[in-house]
């Protein structure tokens, strides 16, 4: 597998984790900003959440790191939190903010 077919595979698995209060996935809703798949299948991941105290931080980020690490030919795994740039709702998908009646 290509590191392209590796990052789509990663994009589909993170599209299957949710934020507990909110009705679309992370990758949906702009909380993913970087998906960075190395020569040696190793992955680092740029992360961010709605609110810096999000109180599902934990288990959104361990349910990423659980997915991302179970697909064959992903390697160490970096998952980084940041919160530069600030999230904000212009970074969800089309179809994010049709979910939530923003559109």
């Amino acid at each position: 597998m290509d590191k392209f077919q590796l990052e789509q595979k990663i994009v589909e698995m993170i599209k299957t984790v949710y934020d507990p209060e909110i009705p679309v996935n992370i990758y949906d809703l702009g909380l993913i900003y970087r998906i960075e798949v190395k020569d040696d299948g190793s992955v680092e991941i740029d992360m961010t959440l709605t609110a810096p105290n999000c109180p599902a931080a934990d288990f959104m980020m361990e349910d990423v790191r659980q997915k991302v690490e179970g697909i064959e030919g992903v390697g160490e795994l970096t998952l980084n939190l940041v919160f530069e740039p600030e999230w904000s709702q212009d970074l969800m998908t089309e179809e994010a903010k049709l979910e939530l009646g923003f559109l």
